[in-house]
This record gives structure tokens, sequence and C-alpha cells, in this order.
């Protein structure tokens, strides 16, 4: 039982980390637009505040949904639950590159289609 809800703690703590993340971008006072992949050069931006909202908004609802994902290791490790878990995170995961890449990207990237 203690392994379970162990277990369950520190997944919810690494979906708060993208929460925390999420949190920081919308209070960034900075004018420097907050990266999505790791160790990649970031584009120029259109609008910087708008652009770190949107980046917001899509860790927070990452964050979110990780936590919820995780509520099938609280059955145990021998529960077929667990499936979920990991086919929900990579499919989350998946989407979020995707919202990124195809809406984010595309609304804030100076040069491609925006003024400025």
């Amino acid at each position: 039982m203690e392994g379970r809800i162990i277990g369950f703690i520190i997944w919810c703590v690494c979906g708060g980390m993208f929460v925390c993340w999420g949190v920081r971008a919308w209070f960034s006072k900075k004018s420097v637009p907050m990266g999505f992949w790791a160790n990649a050069e970031m584009f120029e931006v259109v609008d910087i505040k708008k652009y770190n909202r949107a980046i917001s908004k899509l860790f927070c609802m990452f964050g979110i949904v990780f936590t919820a994902l995780g509520i099938p290791l609280i059955a145990g490790q021998g529960s077929a639950w667990i499936v979920l878990s990991i086919v929900g995170t990579m499919a989350e995961s998946i989407a979020a590159m995707a919202v990124y890449s195809l809406v984010i990207e595309k609304k804030y990237k100076k040069g491609r289609g925006n003024p400025q």
C-alpha cells in the first residue's frame, strides 16, 4: 500500500513541476520567450507576452492531465489499468508537441505569414 502511494506522490510532483513551469511562463516579466524544446535555438517571436501565455497554458494543461493519468498507479503494479498511464502519457506528449509545432509556433514565429 505505501509503495503505491509514494509512487503516485512522485508522479504528482512531476506533474506539478509542469504546472509550475506554466505559472512561471505566465508571470514572466522578461522580454525573453520561454523555450519548449530542450537544447534548441529559439526562433524570433512576434509577441513575446502572448507567446509565453500560450506556452503557459500548454504546460499547465500537460501537468494537470499528466497528474490525472497517474491515478491508476494507486491500484498497484499488477493492475491492467497501468497501461492507461503509459499509453496516455505517450499520447499526451505527442499531442503537446503537435499543438506547439502546428499552432503555437506557426502563430508566433516571425516571418511566417506574420507581420514585423
